[in-house]
């Protein structure tokens, strides 16, 4: 029988005042984040995205599975290929599947079939997520809270690709299938979204949009 393995919490107790400090200032950086689609093809060093992977990678996950997988892609033809595949569904996205509703729903954020930033902005993110592991024997090992434990991940690597003095944008082209057969992923992994990294184009601008107030995402009882 393995015995369980625990560490002392490495844990500083701060003054309430200094955790209110820090909570404001958080939440004012984190307010300034938007959605960005027009980039620069600026080059981002690659430490810097190493560190932001290496953030999200320290999210929490059920039971320490840590289900993600992310494949930065910086080379000018993989990301061209992404755009080509990615542009097509998007076409049949908006032509044929999409009820109006939805369509609706996009149109204040003027976006379309076209998806200029997978080839301008330096980075793409693809974070992939493992219905299942393997051990070093090569059995499978069960993942549990996958989409959750990913979601959490990805959230995780936004924000510090915002504190790092980056722009995002997320992208989900429906299906992403194509995702795990132009970068060889193996079956076990399917893709959870695309994050497109670099700096704002010179000039770009964001829908003017109003985020909900406390009262309307919060219910303290």
């Amino acid at each position: 029988m393995t015995e369980d393995r625990f560490d002392p919490l490495e844990w500083h107790a701060l003054p309430d005042e200094e955790m209110e400090r820090r909570a404001r200032a958080f939440r004012t950086e984190a307010a300034r984040r938007r959605t960005v689609r027009h980039f620069s093809d600026r080059p981002v060093p690659r430490s810097i995205i190493e560190d932001c992977i290496l953030a999200a990678g320290s999210a929490p996950s059920g039971a320490h599975r840590q289900p993600w997988r992310f494949v930065a892609v910086s080379d000018p033809q993989t990301k061209r290929r992404i755009r080509i595949a990615a542009e097509g569904e998007e076409e049949e996205f908006y032509e044929h599947r999409a009820p109006a509703d939805w369509l609706e729903a996009l149109a204040p954020l003027g976006t379309d079939a076209a998806k200029p930033f997978l080839e301008v902005a330096p980075w793409l993110i693809v974070v992939f997520a493992e219905s299942y592991g393997e051990s070093d024997s090569g059995e499978r090992v069960k993942n549990y809270y996958v989409q959750e434990s990913v979601g959490i991940a990805t959230g995780m690597l936004i924000a510090a690709a915002h504190s790092a003095g980056l722009a995002t944008l997320t992208h989900t082209p429906s299906p992403m299938r194509f995702l795990g057969t132009l970068l060889g992923r193996p079956d076990r992994e399917r893709a959870f979204l695309i994050l497109v990294l670099g700096h704002p184009a010179e000039g770009a601008v964001v829908p003017s949009l109003v985020r909900k107030r406390l009262e309307d995402i919060a219910t303290f009882i």
